[in-house]
């Protein structure tokens, strides 16, 4: 029996699983993949998330691995009109870093204070708690776990909100692709956003050597804009690259009985606007409070109500960006026409970068 089992070990439910067994919780981690492995993401730490990582006793072993330091955004629009904004300096600056390795850290951080870890394991099916019982049974091929708490940390297509028949249909106008290049000689320590006709692309150095390079688009556009990315940066016709779908998808409510949704299968934003590792980190330590509530007592159900409403006022004011980006690939042209009006109003887009980028 298990205070909590958590469905995912990436960023969220490695660091939701760091804080449970910091405080004394008997965590669980089910996590289908085998680490280390990549995901479709920008692979952007923005500086809101340093103090989350120091609570995670991890800031300094993040800063110790292979990462590009951002200092500026290049906005590139239709026609090649670029536009730069300074990204802050220092120790709290935005840098950018596989998720190979960040994954792997958490996780390991996760195991270090006593998390019982499975790796390759699929969860198949669920028993909620009932009148007779205070527990969930959990069904991973033919092991069985039970926990008194719950958290879906398995992403935008979770598994456990699917089994709960919570999850809502994804959203299909738009796709993406992404990869990781040799990083082309003098690109430098920057973020470039450029718009195309076909949507979008977003680059960013992860190391010294190497190109994180994402494309968005909708699906009848994006053979065209993966040909002008292949030739852009020289890469094979056969060259393999990591997808993901939905981007867009409802969000659900994320504090139910004695279940807590956290990063992208609570909410979905965009995987480009370097938001994402935050809302994973902020809303794994939220979830880990409001169970070591519960498992002192607190009742379930407010438990989840005040859950609920403070994973809300997380993203208060903040999920325009998340259109803005829709919009950008949707009318690109439109997104491309912003950037002349921002030459104007300089204001405007430093406004959007420190949103982006999670600063003041």
């Amino acid at each position: 029996m298990f205070d909590v089992a958590i469905v995912g070990g990436g960023p969220a439910g490695a660091s939701c699983a760091v804080f449970c067994a910091g405080a004394g919780l008997r965590t669980l981690i089910l996590e289908r993949e085998k680490f280390p492995r990549e995901k479709v993401c920008g692979d952007c730490l923005n500086p809101a998330c340093w103090p989350l990582l120091r609570r995670l006793e991890l800031a300094e072993q993040v800063r110790s691995l292979p990462h590009g330091k951002l200092a500026r955004v290049e906005f590139i629009g239709i026609g090649g009109r670029r536009l730069r904004v300074e990204l802050p300096a220092g120790d709290e600056a935005e840098i950018a870093i596989k998720r190979s390795l960040l994954d792997q850290l958490i996780l390991d951080r996760a195991r270090a204070l006593g998390t019982t870890v499975f790796e390759s394991t699929t969860v198949t099916t669920l028993a909620s708690p009932d009148p007779r019982t205070d527990h969930w049974k959990i069904s991973a091929g033919e092991q069985t776990f039970r926990a008194r708490a719950l958290v879906a940390a398995d992403g935008r297509n979770s598994t456990v909100a699917r089994l709960c028949g919570l999850l809502p249909s994804g959203g299909r106008e738009r796709i993406a692709l992404q990869t990781h290049l040799p990083l082309p000689p003098q690109f430098g320590n920057r973020v470039v956003l450029e718009f195309r006709p076909e949507g979008y692309s977003g680059q960013a150095p992860v190391s010294g050597d190497e190109l994180n390079l994402c494309l968005v688009s909708v699906p009848g556009r994006m053979a065209s804009l993966r040909k002008w990315a292949e030739g852009r940066f020289q890469i094979s016709s056969s060259h393999s690259w990591r997808t993901i779908t939905p981007l867009t998808r409802a969000p659900i409510s994320a504090g139910q009985e004695s279940l807590f949704l956290i990063g992208d299968a609570a909410r979905v934003v965009e995987p480009f606007t370097g938001e994402g590792i935050y809302y994973a980190l902020a809303s794994a330590e939220l979830a880990a409070k409001a169970i070591s509530l519960q498992r002192g007592g607190g009742n379930a159900g407010d438990v989840a109500v005040s859950y609920s409403s403070a994973h809300a006022q997380l993203y208060h004011g903040r999920l325009w960006i998340n259109r803005l980006a829709r919009a950008a690939v949707l009318s690109p042209r439109i997104a491309s026409a912003f950037l002349g009006i921002a030459r104007f109003q300089p204001s405007l887009l430093r406004f959007l970068t420190a949103k982006i980028a999670g600063t003041p």
